[in-house]
């Protein structure tokens, strides 16, 4: 019975795994903007370091719904991680956006 329990325990490990993968690919997946706030945060050293800081706090369970549907996120932490960075650049955000301009090559063919 041993293998059973590992392979259990191995299952488990690779489905954590992936769930966390997924967090990450929906978020980049579904809206770029959220995954753009976050870049511009990691450029800033905003999420370098340790984890250090706990935030609590009670929410509404309709406003916590909505901005999981929104942002793509399942995960309390990286739903407040996506919303402090937008406080943190959100001023930054439209100049970023506006310096991306001309990036994308002029030879990209997009269709239409």
């Amino acid at each position: 019975m041993p293998r059973s329990n590992e392979r259990r325990e191995t299952k488990r490990s690779q489905k954590a795994a992936m769930k966390m993968d997924s967090v990450d690919q929906v978020t980049m997946g579904k809206t770029g903007r959220f995954q753009e706030v976050l870049s511009i945060a990691r450029e800033k050293g905003l999420l370098k370091g340790t984890r250090t800081e706990l935030i609590r706090g009670r929410m509404p369970k309709a406003l916590v719904a909505k901005a999981k549907a929104r942002s793509g996120v399942e995960s309390d932490t990286k739903l407040i991680e996506i919303a402090l960075a937008n406080l943190a650049v959100a001023d930054e955000y439209p100049t970023w956006l506006l310096s991306q301009q001309g990036s994308i090559s002029k030879d990209l063919d997009l269709e239409f």
